[in-house]
């Protein structure tokens, strides 16, 4: 399917309150071999989900320190997460700190697996992924490990006020990005 028919059956799916806030780009660069081109989801002109992008390794730790610093990603922290930071930490350690180290630890792992996600990804992924979403049920994109799948469920219009709420618990052990997406579905209902 060329690629602005598969954007137009996208953006024909796009949640209204969503239209013009979340467009899809592609980049192709024909007669140039080395570079295969490129497909970006982007919210408000910036874009946040790169696929095929060279400067990813290098940007990487900006990346890092923007998820720790956003509050509106929340990691959940479990026992077993704080008990691997006692153990290593080799003395006593305040409760609340233990904490704050594991917090840490996991965002910074979800920051680098965001961004080995988007350097893996290519545009073919993005159209694969498009095209099986577009073929697919809503829920088997929604139950999916591909976050190309999740993220473009969740911004269709076909998912229902409670449907968005029902899914809380749910998205907190989802990708970043794909937390990211909900969150931004939640602001718009």
């Amino acid at each position: 399917m060329a690629w602005s028919k598969l954007k137009q059956n996208l953006e024909s799916f796009l949640y209204p309150g969503l239209i013009g806030k979340v467009e899809y780009g592609s980049t192709s660069y024909r007669y140039l071999p080395g570079k295969a081109g490129q497909c970006y989801l982007t919210v408000d002109k910036r874009k946040i989900l790169n696929m095929n992008d060279a400067s990813n390794i290098i940007k990487w730790y900006q990346s890092e320190q923007d998820i720790k610093n956003d509050p509106a990603i929340r990691i959940g922290i479990g026992n077993e997460d704080i008990e691997a930071v006692r153990k290593e930490m080799k003395g006593p350690v305040p409760e609340e700190r233990l904490r704050i180290i594991a917090e840490s630890r996991k965002k910074a792992k979800l920051a680098k697996e965001l961004m080995t996600a988007q350097a893996e990804l290519c545009k073919s992924d993005f159209r694969t992924a498009a095209t099986a979403f577009l073929s697919a049920p809503l829920e088997k994109s929604l139950e999916s490990q591909d976050i190309l799948l999740n993220i473009l469920a969740l911004i269709d219009k076909r998912m229902g006020r409670k449907r968005i709420i029902n899914l809380a618990e749910k998205m907190k052990l989802k990708h970043p990005i794909v937390q990211y997406f909900y969150e931004l579905r939640l602001s718009v209902l």
